[in-house]
């Protein structure tokens, strides 16, 4: 919906904003929808515009994310529910019947409530007729469970009947499919599509010399990660209530995420005085971390951002590093840069982000299959510029938030460097065995097999001059 709808003109009673959690919710879907926002990124401003917190903050942001993640699944069940094609349905009214589904057959919310709340929305948004139609069709789909529906609008195993049950688009099964069999994992797609349609859990990161984590765990209420040595994982909360996140000693960070940055410096001892760069640094949190471990090793750390706000949050998220120890830089990560400059290279290439999908609701939608030979090309010449900038004996981290394989093997295997076992380095950094990690070189991350995003991380070194 969110690149095919435009918005229409305000309907009868639109302007009319009640501070609840299901306006909240139905303004975030709709910014969504209309303006390309991010939902992680919009919830938090409306819940603070409107003064909504605790339970309700909770309940208006499962609420919004949920019914985005969803969104075919509920648009085939509104669909046979009205008995017409659900693009035919007024924009407004779309969205309150995903938010109307999403509580009735996913939140546990009582029917009479799902549908009394919906109607009570649609009226406000788009009329009288409108909230005459919304709850005869509420009224049909609370007529049935989740699994009777799934029965309905997607029986069977095929491509199509995943792609609905789970709420992905075909394309993007297929690109899954085909990594999850590159990667040893044959036959694990529905485990996969269904993890990510579960939210995450929130990890910090204490980032090393700046906090400790167990001084972290028990400011937090959280517990120790499963993976990464720095990790924290959150039960709820607002994260950025916390000091160490407020001071920028912590940060809101995905385990995967800690560990694939974490793997470019446990693959080797350090040598004091080493150069590393962080080409594509935007937003920071893999420079915040990265600028730690400098820290305490004796090593300085370029980053690199071409977009001037993005720069400016990496500024932000390394305010707590030393002094002296990270440099940012405004640039262009294909041609920046002296050539033989750098020890260690995290090249964290923009990508479909995929593997995110528990994270960005909305990001499913947003990028079709005739965006990937793009990014492929980006990705490209972001490595080879990375080669260049390589000393002899030095060692570039690439790294994806996808586990598509155009995104990830086939762009390393386009490299003149040596692809060295990754394996080792993460089976160092979180106390487990390098068998654990598939059949190298590479590893790939998994939301159904680690609890993490979707990670890629390949390790090509230099040869010594």
């Amino acid at each position: 919906m969110s690149k095919t709808k435009k918005r229409k003109p305000v309907g009868p009673g639109t302007m009319k904003r009640l501070p609840s959690p299901r306006e909240a919710a139905f303004m975030c879907i709709e910014a969504v929808v209309y303006d390309e926002a991010y939902a992680n990124l919009q919830m938090p401003k409306i819940l603070t515009q409107m003064g909504i917190e605790g339970r309700d903050a909770g309940f208006a942001t499962e609420l919004a994310y949920g019914s985005l993640r969803m969104e075919l699944l509920y648009d085939a069940i509104i669909s046979s529910a009205a008995k017409r094609p659900v693009e035919s349905v007024d924009n407004s009214v779309r969205i309150c019947l995903w938010l109307g589904a999403h509580q009735a057959l996913s939140m546990r919310v009582p029917a009479h409530a799902a549908v009394n709340e919906t109607v009570d929305q649609v009226r406000r948004h788009a009329g009288v007729g409108a909230a005459k139609f919304a709850n005869a069709i509420m009224r049909r789909i609370t007529e049935r469970d989740l699994d009777a529906w799934l029965a309905v609008v997607a029986a069977g195993d095929s491509r199509h009947a995943l792609s609905v049950r789970h709420s992905h688009p075909e394309w993007v099964i297929g690109a899954l499919e085909e990594a999850l069999v590159a990667d040893g994992r044959a036959g694990q797609t529905e485990q996969l599509l269904a993890a990510d349609n579960v939210p995450a859990r929130v990890s910090l990161v204490a980032r090393p010399g700046l906090v400790e984590r167990d001084v972290l765990e028990a400011d937090a209420g959280g517990e120790a990660g499963a993976l990464s040595p720095w990790a924290v994982t959150l039960p709820g909360g607002r994260p950025g209530d916390l000091g160490a996140v407020a001071d920028g000693t912590a940060a809101v960070q995905d385990e995967g995420s800690q560990v694939v940055a974490g793997a470019l410096v446990s693959h080797r001892k350090v040598a004091a005085g080493e150069r590393w760069l962080d080409l594509c640094a935007g937003p920071g949190g893999k420079a915040g971390l990265l600028g730690a471990l400098a820290a305490q090793s004796g090593a300085f750390l370029d980053a690199v951002e071409l977009h001037a706000h993005r720069a400016d949050l990496v500024r932000d998220s390394v305010r707590a590093v030393p002094e002296g120890v990270v440099t940012v830089h405004d640039g262009d990560g294909t041609t920046w840069g002296e050539s033989a400059a750098y020890d260690r290279i995290l090249l964290d290439a923009p990508c479909t982000g995929l593997g995110a999908l528990r994270r960005r609701p909305e990001a499913r939608w947003r990028r079709g299959e005739d965006d990937v030979p793009a990014l492929v090309e980006l990705q490209r010449a972001l490595l080879a510029n990375a080669e260049r900038l390589l000393a002899p004996g030095g060692v570039i981290a690439y790294v994806t938030c996808s586990p598509l394989v155009a995104e990830t093997r086939e762009v390393v295997d386009g490299s003149a460097l040596t692809a060295v076992d990754a394996r080792s380095a993460v089976a160092s950094l979180t106390g487990t065995e390098a068998g654990e990690w598939g059949a190298g070189p590479h590893v790939q991350l998994w939301p159904h097999a680690h609890g993490t995003d979707a990670m890629y991380l390949a390790l090509l070194e230099r040869d010594p001059a």
